[in-house]
């Protein structure tokens, strides 16, 4: 699939859906992709991007904002303590609120730089062990405290597990995001984010689909 092909797909759904059209933010999600891969669909005038680790997107995005400075960059990956202020300096958004002691480091760092990214907490909707992210039954308690530490939650974000159907855990994620008043809905990927549009997706995140295979190796 191509970026055209994915909008395409991406409006077909919102249509389907009864939604505005262009109401979905499409993160293009370049970890570990090439740089002339990333700089052929900034070219291509998309402006919003995914990135997993604060240290990859670090060699990357401040030199192709030099270029292409309305692009934006979200944080899609797990937020360690010690990359906070840097998290804070460069991402426009970060998806992986998970623990009290991120969101009390992301405070303090926000009163310190005088800016803010969006944020959004990251919802282990399966109750996965080895998956990041606050379990369901803890979710009101902790968004509570994110709001009173001051920091700028706009909604919540979810991985489904890989062998469950998606549309249960979007919908889990929109009854936890609708009860708090938070309208931001970061859900939806390569295999299923026209499941997440139809459940109200306002943030999907598509890589491979867009820039190709990643090569780890």
């Amino acid at each position: 699939m191509t970026l055209s092909v994915i909008d395409s797909k991406i409006k077909q759904a919102e249509k389907s859906a009864g939604k505005a059209i262009g109401s979905t933010q499409l993160l293009a999600v370049s970890k570990v992709q090439p740089n002339e891969r990333v700089l052929k669909v900034l070219e291509q005038g998309h402006t919003i991007f995914g990135e997993n680790k604060v240290q990859e997107a670090y060699g990357k995005w401040p030199m192709f904002r030099e270029n292409f400075s309305n692009s934006k960059v979200h944080l899609i990956g797990p937020l360690q303590s010690n990359k906070v202020k840097q998290a804070v300096e460069l991402f426009d958004a970060i998806h992986t609120v998970d623990r009290l002691k991120i969101a009390q480091k992301l405070s303090n760092e926000i009163q310190a730089q005088g800016k803010a990214p969006e944020m959004f907490i990251q919802i282990n909707t399966g109750e996965e062990e080895q998956k990041s992210g606050i379990i369901p039954s803890e979710a009101d308690q902790f968004i509570a405290n994110c709001i009173s530490l001051d920091l700028p939650i706009t909604g919540l974000m979810v991985i489904p597990p890989i062998h469950e159907e998606p549309s249960l855990h979007f919908g889990l994620l929109r009854k936890i995001a609708h009860r708090n008043g938070l309208t931001g809905l970061s859900m939806g990927m390569s295999s299923d984010f026209e499941s997440a549009i139809a459940m109200g997706a306002t943030h999907i995140r598509v890589g491979s689909a867009i820039f190709g295979e990643r090569n780890y190796s």
